[in-house]
């Protein structure tokens, strides 16, 4: 999108709220590049964020954030909470409107969307040589909704969806894919997960801001997602508040004990099941763990079925170091961010 098409389309859907945190920003423009104050914008506000709930990382990021504070004249500084409360009620705006029809053409409020990128593009600050545009939110909310499709009885058997974005920008990808989720009568805070990877910092910045304000359980990394360079992680308020490194271990762990219980097979969990049933004898009962994924075989005497590796693992870490040595398939970036979260 144009620098123009980004100016015409701010002009047609932006609520008040967006438009006088353009008018903050450009109120900048006179002593210092617009690139500049707006990067130390999201990130000021992504160090706050952060610091209210992330504390093995706080001694670091309120350093960073002091140094940046520290190159702006006082009134200058106080221009960044204003924005920042701009930002909170311009979404506060658009959630209260998820789904309601609008007059006429009228486009202002009619949902989510992708304010920061919105914003990055209309005030030209992107870098066109390096490829860097913001896609559109309308496709980006027009994709999810061909790619999430019925997801209800994913989020049924399984509590709830996870997402990968390689190349997250701003993060629209995934609230455009919270709107198809609440569409379908899904609470989005609890119902998905994603995983958000972008090489450009003002980017990662962006992507964590927005999805700690719509309260979407997210890692935002910093990294390289085809080198599986990572130089930093941001957890999401939602991420912590909710207890999601807990719910993700539980995860991982139903899904290696599926691949202990059958390494190289084809077969789903439920053959593999009867399978070993028939194996131990017609005595044997299924007892269910709290994952419905994961099935624990005993016989009636109360012995269980032996589906154990040659050598028990001592933690969950080394099982999950086990898997990933024993694992045919390529190793993924989302792979090495997951055992990072996790362990």
């Amino acid at each position: 999108m144009s620098r123009n098409s980004a100016q015409r389309k701010h002009d047609l859907t932006a609520d008040s709220c967006q438009k006088e945190l353009v008018k903050l920003i450009q109120s900048f423009s006179h002593g210092h590049h617009l690139h500049t104050v707006f990067s130390d914008f999201v990130e000021l506000s992504a160090l706050a964020i952060s610091n209210s709930v992330d504390r093995a990382q706080f001694d670091a990021r309120e350093k960073r954030y002091l140094d940046i504070v520290g190159k702006y004249k006082k009134e200058e500084v106080a221009k960044f909470p204003q924005m920042l409360g701009l930002l909170v009620e311009s979404f506060e705006l658009r959630v209260a409107m998820i789904g309601k029809p609008t007059a006429g053409a009228q486009l202002v409020g009619a949902g989510l969307t992708d304010v920061l990128g919105e914003t990055y593009m209309m005030l030209g600050i992107g870098n066109d040589r390096a490829g860097q545009f913001f896609t559109p939110y309308s496709v980006s909310r027009m994709m999810s909704m061909m790619l999430m499709g019925d997801c209800g009885a994913e989020v049924q058997r399984r509590g709830f969806i996870r997402l990968q974005e390689p190349a997250c920008g701003a993060g629209g990808m995934v609230i455009a894919a919270a709107e198809s989720l609440h569409a379908a009568g899904h609470n989005y805070q609890r119902a998905m997960y994603a995983t958000c990877i972008d090489i450009d910092p003002c980017c990662v910045h962006m992507a964590y801001v927005q999805l700690s304000l719509l309260h979407i359980p997210a890692t935002v990394v910093h990294g390289n997602a085809l080198s599986m360079q990572v130089w930093g992680t941001w957890h999401t308020p939602a991420h912590v508040l909710g207890g999601w490194t807990f719910r993700l271990r539980r995860r991982v762990e139903a899904e290696l004990l599926r691949d202990a219980v059958a390494p190289e097979r084809d077969e789903p969990v439920e053959e593999l099941a009867v399978a070993a049933r028939q194996d131990a004898g017609e005595d044997a009962v299924a007892t269910q763990m709290d994952d419905p994924d994961v099935a624990v075989l005993k016989r009636a005497n109360g012995k269980a079925v032996d589906f154990s590796p040659v050598r028990e693992a001592a933690s969950l870490a080394e099982l999950f170091e086990q898997s990933l040595a024993s694992s045919t398939r390529e190793r993924s970036v989302f792979d090495t961010i997951d055992q990072l979260t996790l362990f």
